[in-house]
């Protein structure tokens, strides 16, 4: 009825209201909540109360002054800055000046760097500014080379090849023949790598020739002129006075008499010094900066990938398992060839932070520093040699010349993480000699025992291996008497390590700055300074067959999924390694002009018991030699080095009447 629907739809308003009336009532419930947390700091209000505050509170006078110094100073923070650093600068400029004023032969290592300092900020600064004017200005320049490049460059290439030959010749008339071998042992090493190359037909031959002359252009500087040898041998007596500095935390740690158990107290402390100062370094980005400079050089004259390149420079830094950290987001996009090149680098290269410890065994420090340098062109011609490309690079170079500063805060946090990263070094190196040692008795004893069932006890570890690298010393052009001592020494660090190689090497060095007889009871005591220098650069690198599952390791775990091709490439990126340290040997033969050693037992008994006149050079070096290694305790207490005569002592004390020895002390010989 309609009565009944009035009372329904009255029934369902009344509802409706309700609901309605409940629906406001929880939203101003929950204005009102909302309006109790919310805070509104704009509000008038609030800014009364601040005057208010103010006015009960006024500031100070200091505050206000603060104030207006520190809105003046963030709103001229720029200008600040290169205020503060041209005062600096300024001051820095000034010292130099007056260093030089004072003394400037003294002053002159100061100078260099700082000179070569402003001119790599300057260039870095006008190369960022003006590349693309540059490029623009040089492009009509390079497109006529590029269009006449077709017969240009055998032109170019026919004047370098006659360029190597008439030096040769001319080279050979000079020094002795000697040369020639070692030039016939590099191109030997070159046709091997060719024949047993991955993809012969496919080698791009720019790399390789580039990487061996980079390598040829570097020694012949270093090793031939007079200016490039006298800086790298200065920068070696500095190398090595820097290094002495860790016996002053080693003398407190392990007290006095340190020198007593000397490679663990004095050699391996070194690396621990070395390591701080990288990283200290790497915290202020020299590091990243010296190592794209060095990988931008490579990149352009080899045409290597960025990868490649900045691995390359950063292996003469670093070991070879850091090496690649440098580039880790890269590893996993690198070609066959590239991760080749990569552990080909890690496996020919020294690093700087074990520079120190051959140093400190005696190793030359010049040979060692060039050697160092030419290792990082040399790997990767080989590696390119051995392992052609065949695929296309997907690294750009803004993305290899990314570089981490690492993780460290502040400069001393940098040289505690460097502190403590050597340690996994440290004890590597002593858990490793100690264990080579050790089998290298056991293998020579049961090689001893083996040898004596067929009346030859003689048979050792170290005869096999010279008969092994017999051929590969020769060739290298080192002399044929010494040849077995190479061989030796190229065994021990092939099979076991290049610390037990180097070691070896300086008990050489050793006896024959003693000057005493060469042949004991038959047995060779020592080598000519030339198959000194040639085993030198011959032992440096990290390429030993122990080494192999560490650089497996090291790669695998930056990109495990690559771990198919990194095994794959892992045996042939060895053996290129260890051949680059050969190539390596092969230029010192070609570049080094020592001349052959002076015996000089036979020099001065000659010159003191003839008529011969003796102020010749050889007589005056051996002189010299003589009175460097004599020991004077006091009148008639006078040992001559040696092993020679207490006549020829005082013969070359009269002739050359040193004031570092009275030469009345000197007895006459009985």
């Amino acid at each position: 009825s309609e009565e009944d629907f009035r009372e329904n739809q009255n029934v369902s308003g009344n509802d409706n209201s309700l609901r309605s009336r409940a629906v406001q009532n929880r939203k101003r419930g929950k204005d009102k909540q909302h309006e109790q947390v919310t805070i509104e700091p704009d509000s008038p209000g609030n800014k009364e109360d601040e005057k208010d505050d103010q006015e009960m509170h006024p500031k100070g006078y200091l505050e206000r002054k603060y104030g207006t110094v520190r809105d003046f100073s963030q709103k001229h923070k720029t200008t600040l800055w290169y205020i503060f650093w041209g005062i600096l600068l300024a001051g820095y400029l000034a010292m130099v000046i007056a260093a030089c004023a004072l003394n400037f032969h003294r002053a002159l290592p100061l100078f260099v760097i700082t000179v070569a300092a402003i001119f790599f900020v300057v260039w870095d600064h006008f190369m960022a500014k003006y590349e693309h004017r540059i490029k623009e200005l040089l492009s009509p320049g390079r497109r006529l080379l590029d269009s006449h490049w077709s017969w240009l460059k055998w032109v170019i290439w026919s004047s370098l090849i006659l360029g190597v030959v008439f030096w040769l010749i001319f080279d050979t008339a000079k020094l002795g023949q000697q040369q020639l071998v070692s030039f016939g042992g590099l191109i030997m090493f070159i046709i091997l790598m060719f024949l047993f190359s991955k993809h012969p037909t496919k080698v791009r031959w720019r790399p390789v020739f580039w990487g061996i002359g980079l390598q040829f252009l570097l020694g012949l500087i270093i090793l031939r002129t007079g200016p490039g040898f006298m800086a790298f041998q200065w920068l070696g007596k500095q190398v090595q006075t820097f290094l002495e500095h860790t016996d002053a935390g080693t003398s407190f740690v392990f007290g006095e008499n340190y020198t007593d158990h000397y490679l663990a107290f004095k050699y391996l402390p070194m690396l621990v010094f070395f390591s701080a100062i990288m990283y200290m370094l790497y915290y202020l980005g020299l590091m990243q900066w010296i190592i794209r400079k060095i990988g931008w050089v490579m990149l352009v004259t080899m045409g290597s990938s960025p990868v490649e390149s900045v691995v390359a420079a950063g292996g003469i830094f670093v070991g070879f398992t850091e090496s690649p950290l440098l580039v880790r987001p890269c590893i996993q996009y690198a070609t066959k060839s590239e991760l080749h090149a990569i552990m080909t680098t890690g496996f020919a290269t020294m690093a700087g932070n074990v520079l120190g410890l051959y140093i400190s065994f005696g190793i030359s420090p010049t040979h060692l520093l060039t050697a160092l340098i030419m290792s990082a062109p040399t790997s990767l011609a080989l590696a390119k040699l051995f392992w052609p490309e065949t695929e296309i690079s997907k690294t750009t170079i803004r993305d290899a010349m990314k570089m981490e500063m690492g993780d460290s805060r502040n400069l001393l946090e940098a040289a505690s993480h460097g502190a403590s990263s050597c340690i996994f070094l440290v004890t590597n190196i002593t858990v490793n000699m100690i264990a080579f040692l050790a089998l290298l008795s056991f293998v020579n004893a049961a090689l001893s025992w083996f040898g004596n069932m067929f009346d030859y006890p003689q048979l050792s570890f170290e005869m096999i291996c010279s008969y092994i690298f017999m051929p590969v010393s020769f060739m290298m052009g080192v002399d044929w008497q010494d040849c077995f001592m190479v061989a030796k020494l190229i065994g021990y660090k092939t099979f076991f390590s290049e610390f037990i190689a180097y070691e070896q090497l300086s008990k050489l060095v050793y006896l024959r700055k003693e000057a005493g007889p060469k042949f004991v009871d038959g047995v060779q005591q020592y080598m000519s300074i030339r198959s000194e220098t040639i085993a030198t650069y011959a032992l440096c690198g990290f390429g030993r067959a122990n080494a192999l599952g560490l650089a497996i390791k090291t790669l695998t775990l930056i990109a495990f999924f690559r771990r198919d091709d990194i095994t794959a490439v892992a045996v042939r990126a060895l053996i290129a390694g260890i051949i680059s340290s050969f190539m390596m040997g092969c230029i010192a033969g070609i570049l080094s002009s020592t001349p052959v050693d002076i015996n000089c037992h036979h020099i001065l008994e000659n010159a003191f018991n003839s008529s011969l006149p003796q102020n010749t050079t050889d007589v005056v070096v051996c002189c010299q030699s003589l009175l460097s290694s004599t020991v004077a305790v006091g009148p008639g207490e006078v040992i001559p080095g040696g092993y020679h005569s207490l006549s020829s002592l005082k013969t070359c004390c009269e002739l050359l009447k040193p004031s570092t020895l009275n030469c009345t002390w000197i007895p006459d010989e009985l």
